[in-house]
């Protein structure tokens, strides 16, 4: 019985593919850029001598009580700005596994696995810490998030050159743990459950899909569709965002005869931007201001909670994808591309360890009842992405004459016409 082939992971994109992930990690990286900005702002505000101001606008509420939106604005921007971050986050998803390269089995298991891997370690790790130290174990899930954002504004800052198949890896990575900390977000830290208005969101949910199965493209019917959906499931006791998720993983995303773009396609170009640019950033803004206390510094060395966090995002992140990623190529029986090292999957994990943005909503939700906890939680989920940016950066800067000469191989376009000559060699 002849052997099978070794198939090559991490390889060249196809074209459209290319295209797709290129279009992304550009708005991605300009929204990091500016989430850099919005949390240098929130922690020097929140330890300002004009820091009760911070608090008083994050505390300040607004809304209709009459719909029981009267939430303050650290609440509308975790369940309001993050939810057209997690919408963006289900058309991503829907359009990779339906359309994309990881609609391929063989070529979605080995990121698919890289990051439950990479969300499961860093829970044993956190569990293993802080369980050993007579910790809290409540905050298990902190540690589990990517932030591609803040990974590609690390990657900007650096000057890295990282090819763009490690950059779709990190990417995918990123999709599959939104929806896994959606998930989370879901089952563990839902409230008292109110079945009515919960049954009247997944009835909403249906319409959407039944309204894409028919192809009306109104986009005045999808809006309060779609608001009414959002208000339901937070009546219903469950963190909104997961109606975000659901909307986009009901919208259609293959293209009918004569489209140049399908709905999913097009709505992820038009909220990605807002979602990366604004949305994001400004939740950063309300959500980061920790206050660094002496009492809080001091205890990222000695609170069981902290030590947990930052060794699930430090070292937690990188085991669990590079040991994902290995054991699904050694398992499917692939091997790396001939370019590419295991020391590159090391830096994706280092960059996997940069949680922030949902890592901040999950310690909110993991010690809501705790005002003191979360300011520990928070500054080590800071303290961790820092320290994982920090590692990716020595790790990059040790291949980035090979990582510059991969990128120039990648977009070389001799004859000019906008397409990659290795896009046109016999060979690709």
């Amino acid at each position: 019985m002849p052997a099978a082939t070794a198939r090559r992971v991490l390889h060249r994109l196809s074209l459209a593919e290319r295209a797709e992930v290129l279009a992304a990690l550009r708005s991605e990286t300009t929204g990091g850029v500016l989430l850099l900005l919005a949390t240098v702002i929130a922690l020097v505000w929140a330890n300002s001598p004009v820091a009760g101001a911070y608090e008083a606008v994050r505390t300040a509420v607004v809304g209709p009580a009459a719909l029981g939106l009267d939430l303050d604005l650290a609440h509308w921007a975790s369940e309001g700005l993050l939810a057209v971050f997690f919408l963006v986050a289900g058309l991503e998803l829907k359009r990779e596994f339906v359309v994309g390269d990881l609609s391929e089995p063989g070529e979605a298991v080995l990121p698919v696995v890289a990051a439950v891997a990479g969300m499961v370690v860093p829970v044993g790790v956190y569990l293993a810490v802080a369980g050993s130290l007579g910790g809290d174990l409540g905050g298990w899930a902190v540690p589990v998030a990517t932030d591609i954002a803040f990974a590609l504004a690390v990657l900007a800052v650096i000057g890295s050159r990282l090819p763009t198949a490690l950059r779709a890896f990190l990417l995918s990575l990123a999709v599959v743990d939104d929806l896994l900390a959606i998930l989370v977000i879901a089952v563990v830290f839902a409230g008292d459950l109110a079945w009515a208005p919960l049954l009247g969101a997944a009835a909403l949910l249906a319409v959407h899909a039944l309204l894409q199965r028919r192809r009306v493209s109104i986009w005045w019917v999808y809006v309060p569709l779609g608001l009414a959906a959002w208000t339901l499931t937070h009546a219903g006791g469950v963190h909104a965002t997961v109606a975000a998720v659901g909307l986009g993983l009901f919208t259609r995303v293959r293209r009918d005869a004569g489209e140049s773009v399908s709905p999913a396609e097009q709505l992820e170009h038009r909220l990605r931007p807002l979602s990366a640019s604004v949305c994001v950033p400004l939740f950063a803004l309300l959500a980061a201001g920790v206050q660094l206390s002496p009492a809080t510094v001091s205890g990222l060395a000695t609170e069981p909670v902290a030590l947990g966090i930052v060794a699930g995002l430090v070292v937690g992140k990188v085991v669990g994808v590079v040991g994902g990623a290995w054991t699904a190529a050694r398992f499917t029986r692939a091997s790396l591309s001939d370019s590419l090292s295991w020391l590159d999957v090391v830096a994706v994990g280092l960059l996997a360890g940069i949680g922030f943005t949902v890592s901040l909503l999950l310690a909110e939700l993991a010690f809501a009842q705790d005002t003191a906890a979360v300011a520990i939680a928070k500054a080590a989920v800071l303290a961790g992405s820092v320290l994982s940016a920090l590692c990716a950066a020595v790790v990059l800067r040790m291949r980035q004459a090979v990582h510059v000469r991969l990128d120039e191989e990648d977009n070389r376009d001799d004859d000019g016409d906008g397409v990659p000559d290795l896009y046109q060699s016999a060979s690709g």
